[in-house]
């Protein structure tokens, strides 16, 4: 276990990812859901997917917060921990499925758009969506096995002090046994694999949409911007956190800088709504009004308390002329 993580930066991050990625996920989930409900489509079922997958993250977040305020100590009770680790875990290999699942959809609508508009369907949306929350789900079944091999998910931090415990670090060697190679073959099956078909297709799909010559200039700026904020997502949330697999199973123990990385993966639920706005009209029409209502909700309080101000400058102002008023009637009489 790294002790000598900063704390402040720990909290920072996820402080910064709940309030952002708690309101803007909300948002985009209800956007999606009407649209689901009405007028469904494949890439909105891939999105709604993701949402949940994000939203479930952020209920979680809170536990690690305590955790981290509690100097990365659990303080809370056992079974919380595999739940938690569970969770989190969970949804960072179930956003790289859907944002792989997300560019697949994009570049075949692109690429091959007749034979694509033909055969796509919601039921294999459906499909895709509840095959991928097995996968993630069942390779991270690794943290309640962990947990109870030996004892251990929770460690205990000194001899002195035996009912300190932390979460889902301090593994022996009988449980590195059994998680290295794990963490090698998620590394493979679940960020390699969707890594690569997310860079291939986009690149095909931005490079398609540039070349064609009546798409509008708005519509390829979209397109750019959707590329450019998923592989930023993988690179700056899941590649660091990936990388440590392999470093720990070559070194045959965790590297002291997973935790920072795992950390960065914390942001994946606030970079998840830029891809929500790129990838869905009703996700940005909700997204459009949510900020003239806020734009209106602050011209009217800013108005207010310049009309309080105005009045209250003109009060103050009639009482000195009043004062004056009767001060003249005296000198006159």
């Amino acid at each position: 276990m790294n002790l000598n993580i900063s704390i402040p930066v720990v909290l920072t991050i996820y402080i910064f990812t709940f309030v952002i990625g708690l309101p803007s996920n909300l948002l985009a989930f209800y956007a999606l859901l009407v649209k689901v409900r009405h007028k469904p489509t494949p890439i909105d079922i891939l999105l709604l997917n993701l949402t949940i997958s994000d939203i479930l993250l952020l209920i979680f977040l809170p536990f690690k917060m305590v955790e981290a305020a509690s100097g990365m100590q659990w303080p809370l009770p056992k079974f919380l921990c595999p739940l938690t680790s569970f969770i989190y875990f969970g949804s960072i290999y179930i956003s790289s499925l859907f944002l792989m699942a997300i560019s697949v959809e994009r570049y075949l609508g692109v690429a091959f758009p007749i034979t694509y508009k033909l055969r796509r369907s919601q039921a294999y949306a459906t499909a895709v969506s509840v095959f991928f929350w097995v996968v993630a789900c069942s390779h991270c079944t690794i943290t309640f096995i962990v947990q109870y091999k030996e004892d251990s998910g929770f460690s205990c931090g000194t001899t002195s002090s035996p009912q300190i415990f932390y979460c889902y670090e301090n593994f022996t060697d009988t449980q590195l046994r059994v998680l290295l190679p794990v963490r090698l073959e998620v590394f493979i099956v679940l960020f390699c694999v969707p890594f690569i078909v997310t860079v291939f297709c986009y690149i095909n799909f931005v490079r398609i949409l540039m070349a064609l010559p009546n798409i509008p200039v708005q519509k390829k700026q979209r397109a750019v911007g959707l590329a450019v904020a998923t592989l930023v997502n993988f690179i700056v949330s899941f590649a660091p956190y990936n990388v440590s697999h392999v470093v720990g199973f070559v070194q045959h123990d965790s590297p002291p800088w997973r935790v920072y990385a795992l950390l960065l993966t914390t942001l994946n639920a606030s970079l998840d709504p830029i891809v929500f706005y790129f990838s869905s009209s009703a996700v940005q029409q909700a997204f459009a009004k949510c900020l003239a209502g806020l734009r209106h909700q602050l011209s009217a309080i800013t108005a207010k308390c310049h009309l309080g101000c105005l009045t209250h400058c003109e009060e103050g102002g009639s009482v000195p002329e009043a004062a004056s008023g009767d001060k003249a009637e005296e000198l006159t009489s």
